[in-house]
């Protein structure tokens, strides 16, 4: 693993570069399971997380990446090592890519609020905004296609969530742990992206 200074970001902060990546979701964990809102509490992969992992690992082999960032989140990084080790391709931390902070949230089920936390309208106490955590994961995702194509970001659902609304598209979409998603950047500057998963 490496924790080396990122290239600069190809483009302005407020919008994702045209390049296209993969996005994986770390693969699950116990209070996954439980539907249990984990922001920055480092919960570790399950069992089923860890063979999810190797799963997504053995279906990006061939897909031409040439680069791996992730949260620095344990369930993230040992997702990305895990693919890593598949690929031969060391891992590089993104600190920026680390899951939102849900604040009293945390630890609690994600009924009810969550919604209208994507939604702009309420911010936990001591949680980050969901527009904070969209400037911040585009910020993250133009520092990561600063490194050799094709990149595989690896981080959490939440800030997929985010960028999903950076791209243009709906953004309370739960992503599935561990499946593998292209991102493919729109023809023209004002389109919306599309995603392509890999199950």
């Amino acid at each position: 693993m490496t924790d080396g200074t990122p290239p600069a970001s190809p483009v302005p902060r407020a919008t994702i570069a045209r390049i296209g990546f993969w996005f994986l979701r770390h693969g699950q964990t116990d209070w996954n399971a439980r539907d249990l809102s984990q922001g920055n509490v480092d919960i570790p992969l399950n069992e089923t997380g860890l063979a999810q992992a190797h799963a997504a690992a053995a279906r990006l082999r061939g897909r031409g990446i040439a680069s791996i960032l992730t949260s620095p989140l344990s369930r993230a990084r040992v997702t990305a090592e895990i693919a890593g080790n598949a690929l031969g391709l060391p891992v590089v931390v993104e600190e920026g890519l680390r899951e939102v902070a849900f604040g009293v949230q945390e630890g609690q089920p994600m009924a009810g609020w969550f919604p209208e936390w994507v939604a702009g309208h309420f911010t936990p106490e001591g949680a980050e905004s969901f527009s904070a955590l969209r400037e911040r994961g585009v910020e993250a995702i133009n520092r990561a296609l600063g490194y050799p194509p094709a990149v595989l970001v690896v981080a959490h659902g939440a800030l997929f969530r985010a960028l999903r609304a950076a791209m243009g598209m709906e953004p309370n979409i739960r992503t599935q742990n561990a499946v593998p998603i292209f991102c493919h950047p729109p023809a023209a500057e004002a389109g919306a992206w599309t995603l392509e998963p890999v199950s």
